[in-house]
């Protein structure tokens, strides 16, 4: 300990005066940065046509496979990874790492499974899927008021509050207006550009975002002086203040674990029971592998099953590296700042951070400042910015494909194409003002456990809904009433358990609160288990004493009929969506009232049809079919019984439903070449993950 002298003395002088600086350099670094993600934004959005729901929402179905991964990377490793890793790092050791390693193998489920089944029934959203699968609008509707929550209350606030957080501590700048270009930067593309935009800009900031933290992991190393060192000292990392007056913290608080180094730790005393990290968090990772419309839209919009695939196992790879590269950072941290990152004592954790209890987050911020050079802590400052802007894009996105095709076309069943551009635009301002009203409340609030409050929270709402997609997919048996009651049941479950953390409040190690034993003593994820087995069995239960769904509902929509070629009699055909077709708005009328700058802002939008948007030879009697197919909608809906030759039209789509049929298992099969070599890197990719489990063990 002798040789963190010069820490302590340097860290004692950012604490009272002037721990916040930042250089001109620094700044420089930053803006470059910001100029070149609304670039690489614009570019996206200047150079992909956006006129339809598929290439806003789906990104023309053309994504390959280093932006799937690229951009599933970017999502879904945000500011609050980041923060939150690398604190719980810090605070326990490596065990939160192996809940990434254990997303990795969801990935096999999701591309192998679950995507294959979500790309035959031709969705764009999950809760569109399940509407199908089981023709409830209720389900649907309660799905995507769901994820609305989830990512408004969870993702957006976890980002903002950890963004706002870090640079409060590395730079101290002003919260309010910093995240406010972040958001106005973010917003332009995202508003104009739809998914693609957003996967180029993603793409980008995944590189900077492992740049970035590979650096800052190379210079940390280098001052703990190396993996060795690195073992040895963080048992001795250890707070100097312990008590204050008469009051001692328990020892339980301040000393490092003693399994700080093993993943798989006692099922009783652990603070991450090694059941819990087989189990309770496969429920989880399984939501957000293959439940969640952040991950599972850019799949949808693959250009085809190898390229999806390849996503996943490029996503798994990059999976590997939190634990390296943040978690093991925020264990170094604990090393060379023991009296911030481990304080114990609120009046020494309120001096260093703000917290009463913790200042662990601020692990990660520290080695930035402290460690690297002027210019690399600009580009740790844009590393951050980008971890923030990539996942509230996704959210953002995500969200708004979600309430757009889900509720919007409930509330305007007859909307057009254009329409539901314009709603799903409105929708992303709507989130950016909410995310905006956010910033000063987050900013305020005592957030050294938020990550961590934030996957408990998760575990008590998301485990029923890993339930019912998992048996939707592989158990033809559940019908609707199983899966909407078994769901609801599991959602009251989790919700009172959620009311009873909010009212008593979590238990800490140097004190119990007085909540009973057997509501909050359980494990989080032992939770999550019991949950997500309970919702199993009440769903199976239900649907057993009730009548099944015949098999001419459900092919192509489950895994025992996956490969059927018959065709499906659709269970929500009394509730689907009639859009009116773009061509019945009369824009040829509405085009001479319009000015150039209005014309202008249309096609800067993706609201004005793009000269390649015309029929080619090749797919001609595609889009004929199409046409037939709105013209016979709006016959229906305007009543003209006398604008179609019905049984004309009748042959053409019967020819139609063929086809479409062959480019739906086009889209689906493989060459055999890329299948092999897909599931040769799959298999290589298990193997890292199950040598890395075996040597932490």
């Amino acid at each position: 300990m002798d040789g963190l002298g010069n820490y302590y003395s340097v860290t004692w002088n950012w604490s009272t005066v002037g721990f916040h600086s930042h250089n001109p350099m620094d700044t420089m670094v930053t803006i470059f940065y910001l100029l070149l993600v609304l670039s690489i934004g614009l570019w996206a959005v200047l150079s992909h046509n956006r006129a339809t729901v598929k290439d806003f929402f789906l990104a023309g179905g053309n994504l390959t496979w280093w932006l799937i991964g690229t951009s599933l990377f970017a999502a879904n490793t945000g500011s609050g990874h980041f923060m939150g890793l690398a604190g719980i790092g810090a605070s326990s050791g490596i065990a939160v790492g192996a809940l990434e390693w254990n997303s990795i193998l969801m990935l096999f489920v999701l591309g192998w499974i679950f995507i294959p089944i979500y790309i035959k029934a031709e969705v764009v959203t999950l809760p569109e899927y399940l509407r199908k699968r089981f023709g409830s609008i209720r389900i649907q509707l309660f799905l995507s008021v769901l994820y609305l929550i989830l990512h408004i209350f969870g993702r957006i606030s976890l980002e903002i509050c950890y963004g706002a957080m870090f640079l409060k501590m590395a730079w101290d700048i002003d919260i309010y207006q910093t995240t406010l270009m972040l958001l106005t930067i973010a917003g332009i593309y995202t508003i104009t550009g739809g998914l693609t935009a957003v996967v180029y800009a993603e793409a980008f900031q995944a590189g900077v975002m492992l740049l970035g933290s590979s650096l800052l992991t190379m210079y940390t190393f280098r001052e703990v002086g190396g993996y060795k060192e690195l073992v040895d000292k963080y048992f001795h990392a250890i707070p100097n203040v312990v008590s204050e007056g008469n009051w001692t913290s328990k020892p339980a608080c301040y000393l490092p674990r003693s399994d700080a180094l093993h993943i798989f730790r006692d099922p009783i005393s652990g603070d991450i029971p090694w059941p819990a990290v087989v189990f309770g968090a496969s429920t989880l990772s399984l939501f957000y592998g293959c439940a969640d419309q952040v991950s599972v839209q850019r799949l949808l919009a693959g250009k085809n099953m190898s390229h999806r695939k390849g996503g996943c196992l490029l996503y798994g790879y990059l999976k590997l590296l939190p634990m390296f590269l943040i978690v093991i950072p925020g264990m170094i941290s604990r090393i060379l700042f023991p009296n911030h990152v481990a304080c114990v004592v609120p009046s020494e954790c309120q001096k260093y951070c703000g917290a009463q209890s913790s200042c662990s987050p601020m692990a990660y911020p520290l080695l930035v400042v402290a460690v690297l050079p002027t210019g690399l802590q600009g580009f740790m400052l844009s590393t951050v910015c980008a971890a923030l802007m990539s996942s509230l894009t996704s959210v953002f996105n995500s969200a708004t494909t979600v309430f757009t095709m889900n509720i919007y076309v409930w509330i305007r069943p007859m909307a057009t194409e254009k329409e539901l551009m314009i709603a799903g635009r409105f929708f992303v301002i709507i989130l950016l003002a909410i995310t905006i009203v956010w910033i000063p409340v987050m900013e305020t609030s005592h957030s050294e456990t938020l990550f961590e409050h934030m996957q408990v929270t998760r575990s008590y709402l998301v485990p029923p809904v890993t339930a019912l997609f998992l048996l939707a997919v592989l158990c033809k048996r559940v019908n609707e009433q199983g899966a909407f009651w078994g769901l609801i049941l599991g959602m009251m479950i989790g919700f009172f358990r959620l009311l009873a953390m909010f009212a008593y409040g979590s238990w800490t190690c140097n004190g119990e609160n007085e909540c009973p034993a057997f509501i909050c003593g359980l494990h989080y994820l032992y939770f999550s288990t019991i949950l997500f087995l309970i919702s199993v069995l009440s769903m199976l239960i239900i649907s057993l004493i009730t009548d099944p769904i015949p098999d001419k509902h459900l092919h192509r929509l489950c895994w025992s009929l996956r490969n059927s070629r018959e065709k499906r009699v659709a269970l929500d055909s009394g509730i689907r969506w009639k859009r009116l077709p773009s061509n019945l708005v009369h824009q040829d009328l509405l085009k001479d009232s319009q000015s150039c700058l209005w014309n202008m802002w249309d096609l800067f939008c993706g609201l004005e049809p793009w000269p390649d948007s015309k029929l080619t030879p090749i797919n001609s009697s595609e889009g004929n079919m199409e046409a037939s197919k709105e013209e016979i909608e709006c016959s229906e809906i305007l009543g003209d019984a006398q604008a179609l030759d019905l049984g004309e039209t009748d042959r053409k789509m019967e020819l139609t439903e063929k086809k479409q049929k062959d480019i739906e298992y086009s889209n689906v099969l493989e060459k055999p070449c890329w299948k092999r070599t897909v599931n040769v890197i799959g298999i290589i990719l298990v193997l890292l993950v199950v040598m890395g489990h075996i040597y932490y063990a």
